[in-house]
């Protein structure tokens, strides 16, 4: 639906992205993480036809955004760090005057708000000046706005930065709500958020995508790595050189036990595709040795963990 396909950016001399591709498909719920400086707003901006690329190109819906401009911007809703607001007005008559900028017919624009309001529960403080609401009161009024014109895509940089606890869950319920249908990017470095809400992952680092994954299978460790703990009953001295002695068996390493009877072991694989030959040979070994197993299961890396391991180092 959107995508950079091999985007470089520079300021100056600072290069912000660098050879960038990614894609964000129909109906997904993209998290964009990144530290600070890592080249997040600078693809937001990107996608949205803010700026253009220096190489590669942004493509919305299949179509290039340098060529046909106007035709993926209709597509895009677009909530910025700071939301565009004029605190002199209304939120209805705002609301009302983007849909007039996004190109509403003006016979619709009344229910078109309308309809608007009520998703972002904004009903109470409809008739309310902007200047006047809680910051997030105003952070689902520009919210509200990135959907005046019925957008495909939600592109959202940092939508809950600045918020107090009540407000954060708000607008997370209120994104949840507003993926049902939508193909929705949003820029975080609170990665809990990410994990809570996403159904997809992406990790930039000094201006390169590092890592991209599917949250629904969990974030795995680089090249796919298998992680199994196991619960034994056996003598981890006997137990862990013989299943160090298993040929896909990368590592195994003894763990903090919780029955004195039983052995907790972390056994590390060197491929996911290699799980069920490890499988079958950890059952033979540990029949051969008399071992009961009491657990067997998969050890997937938490986003938090896959996120310090991809940009460390710097």
């Amino acid at each position: 639906m959107i995508a950079l396909e091999n985007v470089t950016k520079t300021y100056g001399q600072h290069i912000a992205l660098k050879d960038v591709s990614l894609r964000v498909e129909r109906g997904q719920i993209a998290g964009l993480l990144g530290r600070n400086g890592a080249g997040k707003t600078t693809a937001l901006n990107l996608l949205t036809g803010y700026f253009p690329p220096d190489a590669g190109k942004v493509t919305v819906d299949g179509m290039d955004m340098l060529e046909k401009p106007r035709e993926c911007k209709r597509r895009i809703g677009y909530l910025p760090e700071r939301p565009p607001l004029y605190d002199e007005m209304t939120v209805r008559d705002y609301l009302g005057f983007v849909s007039d900028l996004r190109e509403v017919a003006p016979g619709d624009r009344k229910r078109h708000v309308g309809e608007i309001l009520e998703v972002c529960d904004l009903g109470e403080t409809a008739d309310r000046i902007i200047g006047n609401l809680s910051k997030g009161t105003r952070q689902r009024v520009g919210i509200a706005q990135a959907l005046c014109g019925s957008p495909e895509v939600l592109i959202l940089d940092e939508p809950t930065v600045g918020l107090d606890p009540k407000q954060v869950v708000e607008i997370r319920s209120l994104i949840r709500r507003l993926g049902e249908g939508r193909t929705i990017l949003f820029s975080s470095h609170i990665i809990s958020e990410v994990q809570q809400l996403c159904t997809h992952a992406l990790i930039l680092h000094e201006g390169r995508l590092i890592r991209a994954f599917d949250l629904r299978e969990g974030p795995m460790g680089e090249n796919g790595t298998l992680r199994l703990r196991l619960s034994v009953r056996g003598k981890e001295s006997e137990l862990l050189p013989a299943i160090r002695s298993i040929p896909c068996v990368r590592q195994a390493e003894r763990l903090e036990r919780t029955d004195p009877d039983t052995a907790e072991i972390r056994i590390v694989g060197a491929r996911q595709d290699d799980r069920g030959l490890l499988t079958d040979q950890l059952f033979r070994l540990l029949a051969a040795l008399d071992a009961p197993i009491r657990r067997l299961q998969p050890e997937r890396d938490d986003l938090e963990s896959v996120f310090l391991e991809a940009t460390s180092g710097t």
